[in-house]
């Protein structure tokens, strides 16, 4: 790394590659579920293939986060978990057969599971102390363009071919392959392992955490128990459509979150850098309480607009700087395992908590729903606050 610069190439290029998996991906996300239904889905079995989908990225993460640590090497997990990523897109509009589409997900998570470890532990490999949120701050922005750039090409492609969904599947392979070939800029410059046993056992994606520091512990254990509270977005893009807005309006909205979580990300990155993690990661969690205390509430599209304004802060506050607080407080030749593993957990509470938040709305409403996850929230905070240094 060059130490001379906050933000040096190899984190460039890896953010470009992210920025460019996340265009692949989230021109894909608003149309996924009309597809599938469109080729004999019903909603229950896009139910049971999005959580087994999940599942196995959350499994995967500690176990190849791990994998890698043994060996001491990043960039063929990064290479391959990019790679299996692009080529899932295609084989979505190959074959439309169940079991096919089965095999495709797979896929397309496993790739997620194997690069995530490797790749965080690269970032915190070309990051100093005093800039380790920034550079978590500066990937995720890059990252999150994508999410704003996928939807917005996504909508575009449409309006001049609509339901043209395979022609779309097809189309996203061409950022997803553009990003694998950008992995070739980089070099393998990871630590050699000390480590003789290179293969980890299958309960590695858990193991880490039995032998992790106490502070490890303390600070993923208050985040995991906040994520499962932290419901999908489709939740709160549910809850707009309520109210009446349009379909239009509601991509809109979703939009702007993405370009707000993008904008602020660095900055509140660098103001992480200088103040503590501590305090950035708090004031994000109360936004978000804010944000989901004001879901409950309800009002009209100025109202949402508002809420999902303090959201994209919310995100921009907490994603990559939880990462870099967690990465300051491992040893540093476990930081795949420690990242993995956490992640690997996060994905797994982010399935029981839309899980969770369903069951609730249903029987208590919507309004309950979002006013529980603002107080359980805020619990955490008062928790980070007194018990994690």
């Amino acid at each position: 790394m060059n130490k001379t610069a906050i933000i040096s190439r190899t984190v460039w290029v890896l953010s470009l590659v992210s920025l460019c998996t996340d265009i692949a991906s989230e021109m894909l996300y608003p149309v996924m579920p009309v597809y599938l239904k469109e080729i004999g889905f019903s909603i229950a079995a896009i139910g049971i293939l999005e959580g087994i989908a999940e599942a196995v990225a959350g499994l995967s993460k500690g176990y190849f986060g791990t994998w890698s640590d043994n060996t001491g090497k990043r960039m063929p997990f990064v290479r391959w978990g990019y790679g299996l990523s692009a080529i899932s897109k295609p084989m979505m509009a190959l074959l439309t057969y169940p079991w096919w589409i089965f095999i495709a997900r797979v896929v397309d998570r496993t790739g997620k599971g194997l690069r995530t470890g490797a790749r965080d532990a690269i970032l915190v490999q070309e990051s100093t102390p005093s800039t380790k949120a920034r550079v978590f701050g500066f990937h995720r922005a890059l990252d999150t363009t994508g999410a704003l750039l996928g939807p917005s090409l996504s909508l575009l492609f449409l309006y001049y071919a609509p339901q043209q969904y395979r022609q779309l599947f097809l189309w996203a392979f061409i950022p997803g392959i553009i990003a694998v070939a950008l992995t070739f800029l980089m070099k393998d410059t990871g630590a050699k392992s000390q480590v003789k046993k290179q293969w980890p056992s299958f309960k590695s994606f858990y193991q880490y955490w039995l032998q992790s520091p106490s502070a490890y512990k303390r600070l993923t254990g208050a985040l995991l128990v906040f994520a499962l509270f932290n419901s999908s977005d489709t939740l709160l893009l549910l809850k707009m459509k309520e109210t009446g807005l349009s379909d239009t309006a509601l991509i809109g909205v979703y939009i702007f979150y993405n370009g707000i979580y993008a904008i602020l990300s660095y900055p509140l990155a660098s103001i992480a850098d200088k103040i503590g993690a501590k305090k950035i990661l708090i004031a994000g969690m109360v936004l978000f309480s804010i944000v989901y205390a004001g879901m409950g509430i309800g009002g009209n599209i100025i109202w949402y607009l508002l809420l999902f304004l303090l959201y994209g802060a919310y995100a921009a506050a907490t994603e990559g700087v939880s990462k870099a607080w967690i990465a300051s407080i491992v040893p540093k030749e476990n930081t795949a395992a420690a990242l993995g593993t956490f992640s690997g957990f996060q994905s797994i509470a982010a399935f029981l908590a839309s899980s969770i938040a369903g069951l609730i709305w249903v029987i208590l409403g919507a309004s309950f729903t979002f006013i529980l996850s603002a107080v359980v929230s805020l619990l955490v905070v008062i928790y980070i606050y007194r018990k994690t240094t």
